[in-house]
């Protein structure tokens, strides 16, 4: 069969497209780049679709403002499009729980799901829980950082968790796409093994060959600080699992009826224990959860250093920088200096935090950093006896820099 399938380079649609050609199925691998569904292109979309038997949506957004546009308008166009070319089967990849509209995400999935279920198709709704795979990406990516520390934060209002395996689902997927499979039908895809967050975390944790992690219940408020730093993350163009929107997926949790979709597809799902405990985890694997939360660590971390010694140097540094210039010679410059120094280090900062502009901060921080280690040396020598060591400390700035940009990625 020919078959389409959108969000084809994402955690689930990559996969599905290799199962899917490797069932023998003539499979178009959409990427964003060839089907963003923030920007229809109902022409282009239905030449995509033209002759094709079977539209596997994987495309979704958790977040970010274009969340309505990818999940809801860009889906539901979708649907038309493939509707006008003659796809007679079209299988959605939505999220467990939407129903019950807690969040934004939630309702902008569901509504796309409605409409498909309107539409004369035969449709199929899949909706699983926190899926974890090989790779790890959104929920499953911050369940292994959470199982790194090893304090582990305890919100009394986490939901309980049926977490799927992602080769259960595509297993799914390739059996629906059959044009004998049922259909017109939404399936909760979840694994059939119930565990509180907690234990789901300390279950992963055990894989990656950590002992048992110290529990620390904490407050709701401190909680919602931390979703309230995700929101403002996101606000800064940041893509994170933590914010508002999983204060809500994370308060209602992911279980359901295994039994229900494991009859309707004929895949028996894995519980989380049995399938962890046929391989440990490589050092690759337990290298990305300790350094899960580095990224957005080391980021803040330097934003807020640039901006603080911007601010400092502007006000009351000020006369302590003009009297360091004056010593090494500036004169009437020295006053001049420092202010467009602490500008630098404010505009170098702030576009750290944004994320279009980070690397940009970040090589504008290394370049700052360099022209203060060759200023100071030339103008005031003396630094280099100065027991605090300013000159010195340059270079762990600049290492902190390099290992940001090699942190961030574009995806």
């Amino acid at each position: 069969m020919r078959i389409v399938v959108t969000g084809a380079g994402g955690f689930i649609g990559a996969p599905v497209v290799r199962a899917l050609r490797g069932d023998g199925h003539e499979v178009i691998a959409a990427t964003r780049a060839e089907m963003d569904l923030a920007k229809p292109d109902a022409d282009r979309w239905r030449r995509t679709l033209a002759g094709a038997d079977v539209l596997v949506n994987c495309a979704g957004l958790f977040g970010g403002a274009q969340q309505h546009a990818v999940n809801t308008t860009g889906a539901i166009e979708l649907f038309r499009c493939a509707l006008g070319a003659g796809v007679a089967r079209i299988i959605q990849l939505s999220a467990i729980g939407v129903e019950d509209e807690l969040s934004a995400f939630a309702r902008s999935k569901l509504a796309a799901d409605r409409a498909l279920m309107s539409m004369e198709v035969d449709w199929v709704i899949l909706r699983p829980s926190i899926v974890l795979g090989p790779d790890a990406n959104g929920g499953s990516a911050l369940l292994r950082g959470l199982a790194a520390l090893p304090l582990m934060p305890v919100d009394a209002r986490a939901g309980d968790l049926q977490v799927v395996q992602l080769a259960d689902l595509i297993d799914a997927i390739r059996r629906l796409v059959r044009p004998d499979a049922p259909a017109r039908l939404a399936l909760d895809i979840v694994g059939p093994q119930r565990l509180s967050f907690a234990d789901t975390v300390q279950a992963l944790r055990t894989w990656l060959g950590w002992g048992e992690a110290v529990r620390v219940r904490l407050p709701a408020w401190l909680m919602d600080v931390g979703f309230w730093l995700g929101d403002v993350a996101a606000w800064l163009g940041w893509s994170t699992p933590i914010r508002s929107d999983a204060r809500a997926e994370l308060t209602r949790g992911g279980v359901g009826d295994a039994a229900v979709w494991a009859r309707a597809t004929g895949v028996q799902p894995t519980g989380l224990t049995e399938a962890l405990a046929p391989k440990s985890a490589s050092a690759q694997e337990r290298l990305y959860a300790a350094c899960y939360f580095l990224p957005p660590l080391v980021i803040g971390v330097t934003a807020i250093f640039f901006i603080e010694t911007g601010v400092a140097s502007l006000t009351f540094g000020y006369g302590i920088g003009v009297e360091l210039l004056e010593r090494g010679g500036l004169g009437a410059l020295s006053g001049p200096s420092v202010i467009a120094g602490g500008l630098a280090d404010i505009v170098t900062g702030f576009a750290i935090l944004w994320r279009r502009t980070v690397k940009l901060g970040l090589y504008a921080a290394i370049a700052v950093s360099l022209f203060y280690f060759v200023a100071g040396t030339l103008l005031l020598p003396e630094l280099w006896l100065d027991p605090i060591g300013p000159m010195m400390k340059i270079w762990p700035l600049i290492v902190l820099n390099v290992v940001g940009l090699a942190m961030v990625r574009d995806r």
